[in-house]
């Protein structure tokens, strides 16, 4: 069985679907349809790009080439996880605290995929690199993100709390024990929730393009529990390290609270 190939026209068809959305938005006086609008081409104009990109890559096959690529990405996303933040660590190390997990856990755990499990020959086939670090560095974005989102929303809210619990000679990771664990809870329900419900539920997307592709449904099933494991490792690892790095940003070695350090998004 080989793949389907779309063309331009079906995809025009599909468009109608979002105008659709857009007409009702216009209809119900939602506000939306200039948004769905602007999504809409935007989606299309990268797509297309990145599409056109990984032709050029995959026909290269260089190793640098496909190491700057993943760095770029890394780059971007790390961007979009200070950018979401509603209160920010002041200077550099607010965008550190989030850049570095990232990449620290997207670069171990895809090059634990690489070079153990999936085995690609060479190694940095960016036709198995490049779509494996996309798909692990978009989940442990989200999980830096919220982490990140979570900790420092309930820092500020619960100043008093926590400064009474330093005040008393708690050290600072104990004062704050609480608010980590509901920040890595905040990181982790997401893609519990992911692992819960696919088969059932849904069935996730890596997995349905590997069939529509013509792979062998079993064949598919294996990669996709793969991907959700790697999933797994890599949020935790890049959420862990976020949190627990923005803690000891907003705290000092005399384990005072510095919430002078934080600044409005």
């Amino acid at each position: 069985m080989t793949a389907i190939s779309l063309g331009y026209g079906e995809l025009a068809l599909a468009s109608l679907l979002l105008w659709l959305n857009g007409a009702l938005s216009l209809g119900l006086g939602l506000g939306l349809e200039r948004q769905m609008l602007v999504a809409g081409v935007r989606m299309v104009v990268q797509l297309l790009l990145i599409g056109l990109i990984l032709r050029a890559l995959f026909a290269v096959s260089s190793p640098v080439l496909t190491g700057l690529a993943v760095l770029v990405m890394i780059a971007i996303a790390a961007s979009e996880v200070y950018a979401r933040q509603d209160r920010r660590v002041a200077g550099l190390s607010g965008f550190c605290v989030g850049a570095v997990p990232l990449m620290a856990a997207t670069v171990s755990v895809t090059l634990l995929a690489l070079l153990i499990e999936v085995g690609p020959d060479p190694w940095y086939d960016p036709r198995y690199t490049i779509p494996l670090a996309g798909m692990i560095l978009g989940s442990v974005m989200n999980g830096v993100s919220l982490g990140l989102s979570g900790l420092l929303a309930d820092a500020a809210r619960e100043r008093a709390a926590i400064e009474a619990q330093l005040a008393l000679g708690a050290p600072r990771f104990v004062a704050l024990r609480p608010f980590l664990r509901q920040a890595l809870r905040n990181a982790w329900i997401p893609l519990i929730n992911q692992m819960s419900a696919a088969g059932v539920v849904t069935l996730p997307g890596m997995m349905t393009g590997q069939i529509l592709a013509g792979m062998d449904p079993v064949e598919a099933v294996k990669y996709q529990i793969l991907i959700m494991f790697l999933l797994a490792g890599g949020t935790g690892l890049g959420a862990l390290g976020a949190v627990y790095g923005a803690a000891w940003r907003l705290t000092d070695e005399r384990h005072r609270l510095r919430l002078d350090r934080i600044n409005a998004g």
